[in-house]
């Protein structure tokens, strides 16, 4: 019995030093489960929770969140999260009916809350007047806001790390800081008068807005609608008549339109923009920071070609 006695204690002990066992335990080092509405807000995500989060995305790397279709499977993910972050000003239009689909009844963070949303347009694909621009990410500046409120709704999902979600929301707030000044002085060396770019879709326009480019594209906000051969004419014109060089495909895109202009304008595409997600691992946009920083090397490179 003593022997016994003896065993007995020693389990005790290993496991009070051992803490909690059992599903609470469990549950107490687990990650925070969070589901991401794209690769950009996964990314920021993961940056600002690192280890305590783990981090679901609905339209991965090189997806089109515009076109985006969910599946069961994503239904069944945001179900079991603890957050959704969604980006907002009308990006994801399919997810209301998910989160109600999925019976998901927790917090929901807009990551754009309190930016500036951009209106209208010089695109083709939409109607008069445009409408809400929701690539607020493209301004380095707005996704300062971003990380804030992505911080503050972790911290809201799970108060037990709220000092460190603070803290790792304040520290990429730093680097992005960095990163808008390392944007603005690259800009400062091409003339302003040069800074004329073509991409596939309209989802430049903050960063135009932020880093004084005038930019054209035949499509939208979106790339669900296809513009007319009349505002394709036009756009070639314009770009024959200022002799803009600068064009480029988007990740995300069908390259085949902004070919065909390139060819009737006499323009040379220059490289392949990252503007609504992410390259796949092993690519030169794995990360927004890295993004920028590619989608700037290109421009650059370009407009200082250009006559």
């Amino acid at each position: 019995m003593r022997r016994l006695s003896r065993l007995a204690a020693v389990v005790v002990a290993f496991a009070v030093l051992a803490g909690p066992a059992g599903p609470a335990g469990a549950a107490a080092e687990a990650a925070l489960p969070v589901v991401a509405s794209f690769s950009v807000l996964g990314d920021l995500v993961h940056e600002i929770g690192g280890d305590l989060v783990s981090v679901t995305t609905l339209v991965g790397p090189d997806g089109d969140v515009h076109v985006f279709e969910p599946s069961p499977d994503d239904a069944r993910a945001i179900g079991a999260a603890r957050l959704v972050v969604v980006n907002g000003l009308g990006l994801e239009g399919w997810m209301s009916r998910l989160i109600a689909a999925s019976g998901y009844r927790g917090p929901v963070v807009v990551a754009s809350d309190g930016v500036t949303p951009r209106r209208g347009f010089a695109g083709a694909g939409e109607g008069p007047g445009g409408g809400t621009d929701p690539h607020a990410w493209q301004n380095v500046a707005n996704v300062e806001r971003y990380a804030r409120n992505l911080g503050e709704g972790l911290a809201l999902a799970d108060p037990l790390h709220a000092a460190e979600y603070r803290a790792g929301a304040a520290a990429y707030i730093v680097r992005l800081e960095a990163l808008d000044r390392e944007v603005r002085a690259a800009f400062a060396t091409v003339e302003r008068a040069r800074r004329k770019i073509i991409t596939s879709h309209d989802a430049f326009g903050y960063f135009g807005d932020a880093y004084g480019l005038t930019l054209l594209a035949p499509l939208g906000f979106g790339t669900e609608s296809e513009p007319s051969a009349k505002a394709v004419g036009a756009l070639i014109d314009q770009i024959r008549r200022e002799r803009i060089k600068a064009i480029f495909i988007e990740n995300m895109s069908d390259p085949r339109l902004i070919q065909q202009i390139a060819r009737e304008s006499g323009a040379v595409v220059g490289g392949r923009l990252f503007s609504d997600a992410l390259s796949p691992a092993g690519g030169p946009a794995v990360s927004y920071l890295e993004m920028v920083r590619h989608n700037v090397r290109l421009l650059i490179e370009s407009l200082q070609l250009s006559p």
